[in-house]
């Protein structure tokens, strides 16, 4: 099932994400359902916060910049098989020159700004089946982990800008909140006036 994606200006945005219990009910049917969701919306990753869920689960599919002419061999053959689902991970480390990319997010839409990021990370996470996961990435890869670890923490990539930039994109962000915005997928805004 689609579900609406929350739009910027919703509280549970900027909430720290609660643990998942193994027990959860129906959690493997949200993480179905956030897969068909961020494919819907023609995203690469996609928090629970994005769908109103303050819990620690993210999902993440960057094979989409597989096919990135621009990037390594080796680098587009990880991102191929870049598909995975991530509960209550934990950043163990970052580390290396930040290095800035173009971001955008799917409750953020028609805003792209440059965010820095370090480019290599440790993560430890559990996969759908609650089976304990490390891993060591960089690239592209790490960043799209960076995203949707931001999300659960209940940070945006807005909140990485400088006061300057989030100064000039303060009233596209308003808009956005009030569903004054052009999408082509389910949203819920936060700020939506309703017409009489």
């Amino acid at each position: 099932m689609i579900l609406p994606i929350v739009a910027y200006g919703d509280p549970v945005l900027k909430r720290k994400a609660k643990d998942i219990p193994e027990d959860s009910a129906e959690l493997q049917q949200l993480i179905d359902n956030m897969f068909e969701t961020m494919y819907n919306a023609s995203g690469v990753g996609l928090a629970a916060p994005q769908i109103g869920k303050s819990i620690r689960l993210f999902i993440v599919d960057a094979s989409p910049f597989a096919e990135d002419d621009d990037l390594e061999e080796n680098e587009r053959e990880t991102l191929a098989h870049a598909k995975e689902v991530f509960i209550n991970p934990t950043i163990l480390e970052e580390s290396g020159d930040e290095w800035d990319f173009s971001e955008g997010c799917l409750s953020i839409p028609d805003i792209r700004e440059d965010v820095f990021r370090k480019p290599n990370i440790t993560i430890e996470y559990l996969n759908r089946n609650f089976e304990p996961q490390s891993m060591e990435l960089d690239g592209f890869y790490a960043r799209v982990i960076q995203h949707e670890y931001d999300h659960i923490e209940g940070i945006l990539f807005t909140d990485k800008l400088s006061s300057f930039k989030r100064r000039i994109i303060k009233g596209k962000l308003s808009n956005i909140s009030k569903g004054k915005v052009k999408v082509d997928y389910r949203m819920r805004f936060p700020n939506l006036t309703k017409k009489r």
